[in-house]
């Protein structure tokens, strides 16, 4: 049995409700952005979650009422995690692969925003339940100027369908829990009143069960549902990466900088509807 590590506490914070049950706190408050230090933080759990043998559940949850995980933070989607000697767009894939793959059960307990990275790394998760008042979902990116990059091509299309994933990734707008529920994007949504119990007493009940049957009924549920290939995720981020070369991008990025992305305010509480909003006007202002 290992302690779990707290290396980047302001970004994840790691509890042993008990030997089988942890938890996952996203801390990078106030909006909960996914930068380099959150996915080494997400690395150094995975490693801590594979070399403990009474594990059986995680629950990944925030401290931030509003935000899940806002978005990934663009002003260092470029930026290499410090010590892991190459860039995420290298390694993403493989820490995908790896976490879908860890012999435990993955829960996302959804409350809050939850768009662009974010909702790629809840798509890996194994399981995903939502407060229905206060989560909200979306794929921002191509409102945004680019594609998305992190799994949103590669999770959305197995769990909600072609027609749905088209809507998602190039509507560019946000969705309530209900919808989501609706469309098979989580497995539930619950009354925000009821949502930490619940999640909680399922967590526990996973915990009291035999491992074996755990592990072994997600490997083969895995093989069933087809998860996607290294090479997948690793062409998705690379299109991603690619889209920030595109000339277009920029006069629409400066231009959603300007109504409030990357800032706490109206401007992230409502992506959606900002993204949907940029004029002819604005990106003539913004261009180069």
């Amino acid at each position: 049995m290992v302690a779990p590590r707290n290396n980047f506490p302001d970004y994840l914070s790691v509890k042993k409700v008990s030997s089988f049950y942890w938890t996952a706190t996203f801390t990078n408050g106030p909006l909960n952005l996914f930068g380099p230090e959150t996915y080494i933080a997400l690395r150094q759990l995975v490693a801590d979650i594979e070399s403990d043998k009474d594990v059986r559940v995680i629950v990944f949850d925030s401290s931030t009422p509003d935000y899940f995980i806002a978005h990934y933070d663009l002003s260092r989607a470029m930026e290499e995690p410090e010590g892991l000697g190459t860039g995420a767009a290298a390694t993403w894939g493989d820490f995908v692969i790896r976490f879908a793959h860890l012999p435990v059960v993955t829960i996302a307990a959804i409350r809050g925003r939850v768009r662009g990275h974010g909702n790629e790394f809840i798509g890996a998760c194994d399981i995903r339940f939502a407060s229905r008042e206060k989560a909200i979902f979306g794929q921002p990116e191509v409102g945004a100027g680019i594609t998305p990059g992190g799994g949103a091509f590669d999770w959305l299309p197995r769990t909600v369908g072609r027609s749905r994933a088209l809507e998602i990734i190039l509507g560019a707008d946000d969705f309530d829990a209900s919808t989501a529920e609706l469309y098979g994007w989580i497995n539930r949504a619950i009354p925000d009143a009821d949502f930490d119990a619940f999640v909680d007493r399922f967590a526990r009940r996973i915990a009291g069960f035999d491992a074996h049957p755990l592990i072994a009924s997600k490997r083969v549920i895995n093989a069933r549902a087809g998860l996607p290939t290294h090479e997948d995720l690793f062409s998705s981020m690379r299109l991603f990466l690619q889209g920030f070369t595109w000339p277009t991008r920029a006069p629409r990025s400066k231009a959603l900088a300007e109504k409030g992305l990357g800032r706490v305010g109206e401007g992230e509480l409502n992506l959606g509807e900002i993204v949907g909003s940029v004029t002819k006007e604005d990106l003539e202002r913004h261009k180069l």
